[in-house]
């Protein structure tokens, strides 16, 4: 069964994606030529990197002129910080009961 956060994990489990994603998030708004310069691949690249990180709701695009500009979506990551918070807790909690269970055998 799919989870909200299964298209985040695969699109961000990209160093390519995940670094134009980055890139996007501190420079802000830029086109597929800015971003192909950063990238070391090609433009043809980007584009379908761009294309995994949109259809995730990573990036929106906004067309203007003859060029597109690409921003991240930062909202797009509530479902990941979700989960990463749930899996603390229950890690925290798993830690907390076997501490309690040494500090037991120990006595």
């Amino acid at each position: 069964m799919s989870q909200p956060h299964d298209a985040l994990f695969t699109a961000l489990a990209d160093p390519t994606r995940r670094a134009i994603f980055e890139q996007l998030c501190l420079e802000g708004s830029q086109t597929v030529g800015a971003l192909t310069v950063r990238a070391g691949v090609s433009q043809p690249a980007v584009s379908k990197h761009l294309k995994v990180l949109k259809e995730a709701g990573l990036v929106f695009d906004r067309p203007e002129g003859r060029q597109t500009h690409y921003s991240a979506q930062y909202r797009a990551l509530t479902p990941l910080i979700d989960w990463t918070h749930q899996m603390t807790e229950f890690w925290s909690g798993r830690f907390e009961a076997l501490e309690d269970l040494l500090r037991r055998m120990d006595q």
